[in-house]
């Protein structure tokens, strides 16, 4: 691998894996930094797939007008597993260079910045990552693009089953979104009021949601809402309901939410921290910090490098946690 620091007169920006409201506000502000700074930009459109494809094609100031408030991606995105291949990763390489992009800028998760990290070890691409999923799972960094939106929306649409439940007396399972993460749940629990959460990192406590429960009903409460965070596999409402009723006699309803959380106009948050993001991303490559990703700490935006990224982020449960159980009594 050649280790030189290199001149990026042009780059690529791709987003990968699920989408994420505010990935036009980050595409958007990658596009137009670059072109302030002189270098040519190529949108490569179906992330690694598309790359693979030959999919890919110069930007211009009008290519990122009035998409900020827009959801999903104008430059779609993909899962692409071939990229695992060291083979693919080369080909992707060889595409890169001919198309003569020095850099390239990648939005997504996990899935994503491990394959970038595979392209910049084995082939020196200058790569900075822009994390953007709503799950806000990715170590390094305090807040993902896209989080914000996922979390408000779930909030109305548990507003709107809070009215339900109350005008009919009756207790609902919500299920959010988070295969590997319970931060949407827990701000969920916490914004809406919830009688419980259930975490996707722990066992299912069936007395404590009982408890809830009827501790509700004790003070003359006659709905409860269940926040449940999916897991790996959407659908654990249903098993939870399913034993409230045969084993504790509790009726339950359940309302998987579902892919309606990655929809929908990005919170002005989101497009600001999107923004932002994009901007240092675009200012990282041409300076030359590359394998680094765009990280909230602190409330502030600073560069950390990408392998931390890779790492397992903790679950934050214990301020939120203790919130929830101090406000649920």
């Amino acid at each position: 691998m050649d280790t030189t620091v290199k001149t990026i007169k042009s780059l690529g920006v791709l987003c990968s894996g699920g989408d994420s409201p505010g990935m036009n506000a980050a595409v958007r502000s990658v596009v137009r930094t670059a072109i302030g700074l002189g270098m040519d930009v190529f949108g490569i459109y179906r992330g690694y797939s598309g790359l693979l494809e030959g999919n890919v094609q110069k930007l211009g100031l009008a290519s990122v007008s009035n998409i900020i408030q827009r959801g999903g991606t104008i430059l779609d995105t993909s899962r692409c597993l071939e990229f695992h291949t060291p083979e693919i990763r080369q080909e992707a390489a060889h595409i890169l260079f001919r198309k003569h992009i020095d850099g390239l800028v990648v939005i997504g998760g996990n899935g994503s910045f491990t394959g970038a990290m595979a392209l910049h070890r084995e082939h020196g691409i200058p790569i900075v990552g822009i994390p953007g999923t709503i799950d806000n799972d990715i170590s390094g960094t305090e807040y993902t693009v896209g989080f914000n939106t996922a979390v408000q929306t779930a909030v109305e649409a548990v507003d709107k089953i809070r009215d339900t439940a109350s005008a009919h007396a009756r207790t609902f399972l919500v299920e959010v979104m988070g295969h590997r993460s319970s931060n949407i749940a827990l701000q969920v629990g916490i914004c809406t009021g919830a009688e419980h959460v259930v975490l996707s990192n722990q066992g299912v406590d069936y007395e404590k949601i009982v408890s809830d429960i009827k501790k509700g009903e004790a003070r003359g409460k006659t709905s409860s809402i269940i926040i449940v965070a999916e897991g790996e596999k959407s659908g654990l409402s249903y098993q939870i309901k399913e034993v409230l009723m045969d084993q504790y006699a509790i009726a339950v309803h359940v309302c998987v939410l579902g892919h309606i959380q990655r929809g929908g106009r990005p919170t002005a948050l989101d497009r600001l921290i999107a923004s932002r993001m994009g901007h240092a991303a675009v200012h990282a490559l041409h300076r030359g910090l590359h394998l680094h990703v765009t990280a909230i700490n602190k409330g502030e935006l600073v560069m950390v490098p990408l392998a931390g990224c890779l790492e397992d982020k903790n679950e934050v449960t214990g301020p939120e946690l203790d919130l929830i159980s101090a406000l649920a009594i």
